[in-house]
């Protein structure tokens, strides 16, 4: 999930975050846009479209459904942006590296053994379901208010 609780929006040091995980072909990006509803946007650009802060192919569509899937397909780096107005240079950007999904799986807590790549795709699903719904229970129950 895309900066974890606090979803995709401003004010959020989405390099902090990502550290420490791994990001392998066949996972997914979850995206949720804070706030619900939002027209903020998630669209994939190049190195120099990502330093720049802009996006230079305008046939990219931008996300802005509020909740959007990314599946990472191939390995190497990716890169993303909001391309709203000064979005991107208030910190709504994001990279990785995406590895290969035959490496070694690794451990989900340190001193443990990691789990068959059939069993981290079963628990990697369960759990970005998971914090989907949890994050969408918590919208409702903050727009009631």
């Amino acid at each position: 999930m895309v900066g974890d609780e606090v979803g995709w929006r401003l004010d959020v040091d989405y390099s902090a975050r990502i550290q420490g995980k791994d990001f392998r072909v066949g996972d997914t990006l979850g995206i949720v846009q804070v706030p619900s509803g939002s027209s903020q946007c998630f669209v994939e650009v190049n190195g120099t479209d990502y330093r720049k802060c802009a996006s230079s192919d305008v046939s990219r569509v931008p996300s802005t459904s509020g909740i959007d899937v990314v599946n990472l397909t191939t390995p190497g780096a990716k890169r993303y942006i909001c391309s709203i107005g000064e979005h991107c240079l208030g910190g709504m950007k994001l990279a990785i590296t995406v590895s290969s999904a035959n490496g070694p799986t690794p451990a989900l807590f340190p001193g443990h053994s990691s789990p068959t790549s059939g069993a981290h795709e079963v628990s990697h699903w369960k759990s970005w379901m998971l914090t989907i719904v949890v994050m969408a229970v918590c919208m409702i129950i903050i727009n009631r208010n």
